[in-house]
């Protein structure tokens, strides 16, 4: 199997650096997608369009898809070399709900701050880096990711129409991180089974799993063969 492997918002291939390495060590091949977050233009049919030339002449694809991933990997499921999906800390779309409307139609921000009160952290409407993401990932890896080029996403990714009708009838996991701080995992359990029904995977680590926890993350992908 190959696994393709498609990052959230900013798009950068290089978010699944140590993922890849660790699919590599158990002898699997993957494809990291860059995706063109900074093009006002691109917004997800285009994302799916890129996923798809980047599954080439494969055959037996596995998707894994991280956070607003979630949108892109159905649009490219129904190709009939997508053997599975597996999404990770995902926003799990509606048909036809967009990225921008996720957050209210879902209650993120409802389930964000009950989660800090629960941990006993100050919540805030503010998205801060280092306590919402990089809180459990390893002082190097955050090192090389702040020493990268930021990458936003696109206005357009979170307003143009999702042409998704219905989630393909392909097999689909979701992993979720226990310590996620941003979508906190009782949140992602919920959504899971009401939009998907399907149980979460759980794993320790926070909102980016292939940069605080690849080794697991690897072995708990490589277990859906």
């Amino acid at each position: 199997m190959t696994y393709v492997l498609i990052p959230g918002a900013g798009g950068s291939a290089d978010y699944w650096h140590l993922l890849t390495a660790e699919l590599s060590r158990h002898g699997h091949d993957s494809v990291a997608v860059d995706l063109p977050a900074d093009d006002d233009t691109a917004a997800l049919p285009e994302y799916a369009d890129i996923v798809r030339a980047a599954i080439g002449d494969r055959s037996e694809v596995v998707l894994v898809a991280q956070s607003l991933g979630a949108f892109t990997a159905p649009l490219v499921a129904d190709d009939p070399r997508v053997a599975t999906v597996v999404l990770v800390n995902p926003m799990i779309p509606a048909p036809g709900e967009t990225p921008g409307q996720w957050w209210e139609a879902t209650g993120q921000a409802r389930a964000r701050t009950a989660y800090a009160l629960a941990e006993g952290r100050t919540p805030s409407d503010d998205v801060d880096l280092t306590v919402d993401f990089l809180h459990d990932v390893p002082a190097p890896v955050v090192d090389r990711l702040m020493a990268a080029e930021p990458r936003g996403e696109s206005e357009a990714v979170f307003v143009r129409p999702n042409p998704l009708r219905r989630w393909p009838d392909v097999p689909t996991r979701v992993v979720t991180g226990r310590d996620d701080r941003f979508f906190p995992a009782d949140f992602q359990r919920r959504l899971a089974r009401e939009r998907l029904g399907v149980d979460v995977d759980l794993l320790p680590g926070g909102h980016l799993l292939a940069l605080s926890q690849p080794a697991r993350l690897a072995r708990q992908v490589l277990s859906y063969r």
